[in-house]
């Protein structure tokens, strides 16, 4: 067990954890340069083509020190915010942390929230300066940054660059030497945590464990602790670049386990491993329960395809813990899911995987934040509103409550005007402005959360010519005078486009979405009205014209009443088409409604 070394890697988005993680595989020959290809650890299509991290990796490096052989278990995390949850259970797992930040752009937002997570874990930072190599690098600035975050020596601060593998060897010596070997009893009864989990279709579900107590043995009758179901052990070991198999795994490691579980719900990520003949007393105390911030409908195209779907989605979950999702119906898209995600850029990815892995093509509402309503017959009982369609009646309502969050941009100080602009656009309250360095600004705003789900993460990015980085967690829920808007297509309410909003932001949101759905909605053979409504009041409209057929195109000359008569005709029978005609919706139509300001 002295032995063992486990620790993550923590870093901003894009500031390099992919490529020294690499460059650590490499040099401890974990693979060989025949088989290394860039972001080795990324298996994800998706990740490739992005560019980022979507799921934690964890993999198995042996290194020789000194004359001493050490197993380094190491699990490489996503930057992005939306995927924090990731990075929270890797913490769990871990004794230390690799602090990455980038050499030219310093300490940005997911940088400091991600460090307060293996901070509150007591994990043992190791910092280093990464991208030591480009022009822009500005390494005794960004030290003193690092110096002053959390407090630690200027010397402890390891350059490196995961381009061309310089301090690699330092980075391997530090984890040997500052990170603590794992501490556990391997004669006390079997205890692992569970922190991740793939569904295989030949072999069933893997999980994946760090086992805290005890050994776990090939053969072994084991059980989960939440759900009280056992199984045979019928494949155990360690995470190499593809599973290596042995014939136990002891206290301290990082493994897997193949047990042929089928069932999607009978593993959960967080819950305990021990095993029949000898259990454990109590559960691992591991990580919080997910907190989904954006909520949406996800619905099939084909109705028939909703039993697929919901297929699809739990073995989707199994992968991705944090998705959240529930049945539900709409009167326009028929049953469907309501599935709660941490931002948008998850659901971005949730939605792009399931028409890749599972080959669905979905329609997804528009998305928005769950509400608490309180009724005037009994205002101390809430009511959650997970979805417009849900707000009960305005008038026998006493009060709204929306989330608020608490959001930390950190900019150059040259963009602190448009910044703010931005957040006070959003209804965002300025708490707090702190310089870091002479150039470098940390905003503190209050703002509601539904205001970021849109687009404010682009506007930011935008505004700030890239340069703004952002994070955000929940501070609670305060009263806002909110209204439901809805969209009315030929009179019918299209409750896939109902959005909560703030009474002051409605006729603009309904003018601009009745615009963009004028754009979107092929034109027929009668003519659409597109309004938007506030309960009875209608506070915008547009019109889609109707294609005409030139049916006085035959009579040329003669009496002007033959035209007349033709033109009445085909004026009633428009009519009749348009009491009768449906009009369908492009899916385009319900995802451009979120990309309004572009």
């Amino acid at each position: 067990m002295k032995n063992i070394r486990n620790f993550c890697i923590i870093a901003h988005i894009d500031h390099g954890k992919s490529t020294l993680a690499d460059r650590l595989l490499q040099t401890t020959g974990t693979i060989s340069d025949r088989e290394m290809t860039n972001q080795a650890l990324d298996d994800m299509d998706l990740e490739r083509e992005r560019g980022i991290t979507i799921k934690s990796h964890a993999i198995q490096m042996n290194y020789n020190y000194k004359g001493e052989d050490y197993v380094l278990n190491l699990i490489d995390t996503p930057g992005h915010v939306d995927f924090s949850y990731e990075v929270s259970r890797s913490i769990a797992a871990c004794e230390g942390a690799l602090l990455i930040v980038d050499a030219s752009q310093g300490i940005e937002a997911q940088t400091i929230s991600n460090l307060y997570l293996a901070l509150e874990h007591d994990l043992e930072i190791i910092p280093i300066l990464n991208k030591m190599d480009l022009p822009g690098a500005q390494p005794e600035e960004v030290t003193d940054q690092i110096v002053e975050l959390i407090g630690c020596d200027p010397s402890d601060v390891i350059p490196a660059s995961g381009k061309t593998g310089l301090g690699v060897d330092q980075i391997l010596e530090a984890i040997i030497e500052r990170i603590k070997a794992p501490e556990g009893d391997p004669n006390a009864p079997l205890q692992a945590m569970i922190f991740d989990s793939v569904f295989n279709p030949f072999r069933g579900i893997i999980a994946y464990y760090r086992i805290m107590n005890g050994s776990i043995k090939k053969g072994e009758r084991i059980k989960f602790f939440n759900t009280g179901k056992n199984y045979i052990a019928d494949e155990v070991g360690v995470l190499k670049m593809d599973l290596s198999p042995k014939k136990e795994v002891g206290t301290g490691d990082v493994g897997y386990i193949i047990s042929g579980i089928k069932a999607a719900n009978e593993v959960k990520v967080g819950d305990t491993i021990t095993s029949l003949e000898n259990p454990t007393d109590k559960a691992i105390k591991g990580f919080e329960d997910v907190k989904p911030m954006v909520f949406a409908g996800i619905y099939p195209v084909d109705t028939d395809d909703f039993e697929e779907l919901r297929y699809s989605m739990e073995k989707l979950q199994l992968n991705d813990s944090s998705l959240v999702f529930e049945p539900e119906s709409s009167a326009a898209l028929g049953f469907g899911f309501r599935c709660g995600f941490l931002g948008m850029l998850h659901m971005e990815i949730i939605q792009e995987r399931l028409e890749r892995e599972f080959n669905m093509t979905v329609i997804t509402t528009v998305p928005n934040v769950s509400y608490y309503s309180y009724m005037k017959k009994n205002p101390e009982q809430r009511m959650i509103v997970n979805n417009p369609s849900e707000l009960p009646d305005p008038a026998a309502m006493d009060r709204i409550e929306e989330p608020f969050i608490k959001a930390q941009v950190i900019t150059k100080s040259e963009y602190i005007g448009q910044v703010m602009t931005l957040c006070i656009e959003k209804r965002g309250e300025l708490q707090n402005q702190v310089y870091l360095t002479q150039d470098r600004v940390e905003i503190t705003f209050e703002m509601p959360l539904a205001e970021i789900v849109f687009d404010f993460y682009d506007r930011l990015k935008s505004v700030s010519r890239g340069y703004a980085s952002f994070d955000y967690f929940p501070i609670g829920y305060k009263e806002s005078d909110l209204i439901k808007l809805d969209i009315l297509l030929n009179h019918e309410q299209v409750d896939a486009l109902s959005a909560l909003v703030h009474r002051s932001n409605a006729f603009d949101l309904g003018k601009k979405i009745c615009l963009k759905l004028k754009e979107l909605i092929p034109r027929q053979q009668f003519e659409i009205p597109i309004q938007a409504a506030i309960g009875a009041k209608v506070v915008a409209r547009e019109t889609i014209k109707a294609l005409r057929k030139d049916v006085t195109a035959k009579c040329y000359g003669g009496d002007i009443s033959r035209k007349r008569k033709l033109l009445e005709k085909q004026k009633a029978g428009k009519k009749r088409m348009r009491q009768v005609g449906k009009v369908e919706v492009p899916q385009e139509a319900f995802l451009a409604v979120l990309k309004l300001n572009d």
